[in-house]
């Protein structure tokens, strides 16, 4: 009986000792609003913005809680600078390039924000852009999400 007891013991600590090593809001929403995404959708060769709608109602403002941006390469390797703004802390800024050679994927450029970034004030809206990336780049997006409240 001991030995039935001390293995349910070792068990039981064993597997809190592994749930302990994940944050406790890993698979919970804190958003307590109105979703809302935007996507620049595939641009070549030209300037990719995703913007995150202003709401009519004056008292709602929107919030950024992330962005993605995607790349394929291009003829020439290129660096350029991709900016959120009309957020509350001012415009941020964010160095992105594409690879030599056309086509050939580049990393993607995933931000999470923790906590949300709101807009400057209420019916703002809050732009991602990210420039063109240069001749012979085909493929180019910008994603973002937030919520309004």
């Amino acid at each position: 009986m001991k030995k039935v007891l001390l293995a349910v013991f070792a068990f039981i600590s064993l597997t809190g000792l592994a749930f302990g090593q994940v944050p406790a809001n890993v698979g919970v929403s804190t958003v307590t609003g109105i979703p809302i995404t935007a996507s620049s959708g595939n641009v070549a060769a030209a300037t990719a913005t995703a913007t995150l709608a202003a709401n009519a109602d004056a008292r709602r403002t929107s919030y950024i809680c992330g962005f993605a941006a995607t790349a394929g390469g291009a003829t020439a390797a290129a660096t350029v600078n991709l900016t959120v703004t009309n957020v509350i802390t001012g415009t941020m800024t964010y160095n992105y390039g594409a690879q030599a050679g056309a086509g050939i994927p580049t990393a993607p450029l995933v931000v999470q924000f923790s906590p949300c970034i709101p807009a400057t004030g209420p019916s703002t809206t809050i732009v991602v852009s990210m420039p063109s990336l240069g001749t012979g780049n085909t493929n180019a997006s910008v994603n973002a999400w937030g919520f309004q409240r």
